[in-house]
């Protein structure tokens, strides 16, 4: 069984914590167009480890996963959740894939404001 080469890590720093129960969609463009492959929900530890469907990097050589990819973080509901209204209802990642390394997209957050990097 092939590991999976995307991989991310949300964390909530206005309360130094992991963010846990925010939806994310991972697509990748094909033809100019943004096609979904996959949704997780993050658990306990603002993580992500698999996708719901795998099918996506499963069936394919490494090759194959070259390409521009984009994570949607859906926030608004996280907020809602800690009774804060935020700034950025969501936030939108793209990257490019280009090597058979793995992929880890963390995103740092609070309430108007976030970070990102390219983890290991």
């Amino acid at each position: 069984m092939k590991n999976n080469p995307i991989t991310t890590h949300v964390l909530d720093t206005s309360l130094g914590k992991p963010a846990s129960g925010i939806t994310i969609e991972l697509l990748v463009q094909q033809d100019n167009k943004w096609r979904l492959l996959s949704s997780a929900v993050t658990n306990e530890d603002g993580r992500i480890t698999d996708w719901q469907d795998n099918t996506w990097y499963q069936e394919k050589v490494d090759e194959q996963l070259f390409g521009t990819y984009k994570i949607v973080f859906l926030l608004e509901p996280y907020w809602q959740q800690q009774n804060l209204t935020a700034f950025y209802p969501s936030v939108d990642i793209n990257f490019k894939l280009e090597d058979t390394r793995h992929h880890h997209i963390p995103l740092l957050l609070s309430p108007y404001g976030y970070s990102t990097y390219r983890g290991s």
